[in-house]
């Protein structure tokens, strides 16, 4: 019954958006990185971080550690676990978080390369595993 009357929601929302399809809504292309695009300050290191911890989640996870189990590994108590996987990264460095993957046994490897001449402006970025 429950499903039928969340279908029904759904459905309903979606005939409405159809309706007011007339309505022009402006869209902006990303750059990449939303941290940039709206406008808030080291976005290339914010999102840097974001990218470490979705890392830490995904290792985490994949040792079905719960968050206790985890903080022991980590060496940090339960609640900075909790923090880190909720994205509240404000007190963790890009060293830190890097130190975390090791310790869940990721490696963690730096490139320092030219920046193309297609691009202007140099960047900092996680990239994915090979």
């Amino acid at each position: 019954m429950r499903k039928r009357r969340i279908f029904a929601e759904i459905t309903e929302g979606i005939e409405a958006m159809k309706s007011h399809r007339e309505h022009t809504v402006a869209v902006e292309n990303s750059s990449g990185n939303v941290f940039a695009d709206i406008g808030l300050p080291n976005p290339e290191e914010r999102l840097a971080k974001a990218d470490l911890a979705i890392r830490i989640a995904a290792a985490i996870r994949g040792r079905h550690l719960t968050q206790a189990r985890a903080a022991r590994v980590l060496k940090i108590d339960q609640p900075k676990v909790s923090r880190l996987l909720r994205g509240q990264l404000s007190g963790f460095s890009t060293e830190r978080l890097m130190h975390f993957l090791t310790l869940l046994g990721r490696d963690v490897e730096i490139v320092v390369r030219p920046v193309p001449r297609s691009r202007r402006q140099a960047r900092v970025r996680v990239a994915r595993d090979l």
